[in-house]
C-alpha cells in the first residue's frame, strides 16, 4: 500500500513545496498556480482541481496569516469584519460552484485571472497619505463579501481581489496582504468543507502537497518583506496573466 503511494508523494511533496513558497511570497496560498496545474497536468475537472488545491491552500494561508500578523498586527475588529463576511459568503458560493458545468467554471476562472492581472498592470497614481490608516469596518466587510464570492466560486481569489482593493484605498501592500489573509484563511476552510462535502477533493494528492507547502511558506513570507512593493505588485500581476493564458490554452479538465 505504501509503495503504491510513493510515486504520488514524489510528485506532490516537491510540488507543494514550490507552491507554498510562492503562496507565502504573494500571500495567496499557491492556488493560483496549483489549480491550472491540476487541470492541465493531472486532467482534473475544474471543481475537483479547486477542491484539491484548497487542501494545500488552507494550512498555508493559516500559517501565512500568522506570520504576517507577527510583523503587522491587525485590530481584532478589522479582522472580524473582513473575515466573517468572507466566510459566510464563501460557504454559499461554494455550493453554487459545485452545481455549475465544469467547463464553464474553467472559463470563468481563466477570465478572472486575466482581468485581474491586466488591471494590476495599469499605471497607478501614487496614493496620498502614509497608508497607516485602515478602511472603515463596513468597507472591510464589503471587501470580505466580494472576496468570499471568489473563494467559494473559484477556490481562490479572495486575496487577489482584496489586496488591490485595499491598496487602492491607501493601505500599504504588506498590510493589505495581512488583511487579505484574514479574509482567505477562514474562508478557505469553509470552501474546503463545502467542496469535500460534494466529493470534489482528491485527498491522496492534496495532503502531501499541503505537507510540502508547510515547509516553505514561511521563507516565502520572509522574502516578501525584503522586496520592494512595486516589484512585488508587478510580479504578482504578471503571474496572474501567465496563469490565465496557461489555463485557457491548455487541455484537460473535461473529463
Amino acid at each position: 500500500m505504501i509503495t503504491d503511494l510513493l510515486p504520488t508523494l514524489a510528485i506532490a511533496l516537491p510540488l507543494g513545496a514550490a507552491l507554498g513558497f510562492f503562496g507565502g511570497l504573494f500571500g495567496i496560498g499557491g492556488g493560483i498556480i496549483a489549480i491550472p496545474l491540476l487541470v492541465i497536468g493531472f486532467g482534473m475537472e475544474q471543481p475537483l482541481a479547486q477542491g484539491t488545491a484548497l487542501v494545500m491552500m488552507a494550512p498555508n494561508l493559516l500559517i501565512g496569516f500568522w506570520r504576517y500578523c507577527q510583523r503587522h498586527p491587525l485590530a481584532p475588529g478589522a479582522m472580524l469584519s473582513i473575515g466573517l463576511s468572507a466566510t459566510l459568503v464563501t460557504w454559499w458560493m461554494a455550493g453554487f460552484a459545485n452545481r455549475l458545468d465544469p467547463v464553464l467554471l474553467k472559463v470563468v476562472f481563466s477570465a478572472f485571472l486575466a482581468l485581474l492581472g491586466l488591471n494590476l498592470l495599469r499605471p497607478r497614481k501614487r496614493q496620498a497619505g502614509d497608508g497607516g490608516r485602515l478602511p472603515a469596518k463596513a468597507a472591510l466587510a464589503g471587501i470580505g463579501a466580494l472576496g468570499g464570492c471568489s473563494m467559494g466560486l473559484l477556490g481562490i481569489g479572495g486575496g487577489l481581489l482584496a489586496t488591490p482593493l485595499l491598496a487602492g484605498l491607501g493601505v500599504r501592500q504588506v498590510v493589505a496582504q495581512s488583511l487579505s489573509l484574514a479574509l482567505v484563511a477562514p474562508s478557505s476552510l469553509a470552501a474546503l468543507s463545502a467542496y469535500a462535502s460534494a466529493g470534489r477533493v482528491d485527498w491522496q494528492l492534496g495532503l502531501p502537497m499541503a505537507l510540502g507547502g508547510l515547509l516553505t511558506v514561511s521563507p516565502g513570507v520572509a522574502l516578501a518583506h525584503r522586496l520592494p512593493e512595486r516589484r512585488m505588485r508587478l510580479a504578482f500581476a504578471v503571474m496572474l496573466v501567465l496563469a490565465s493564458v496557461w489555463l485557457a490554452l491548455g487541455s484537460g479538465g473535461g473529463r
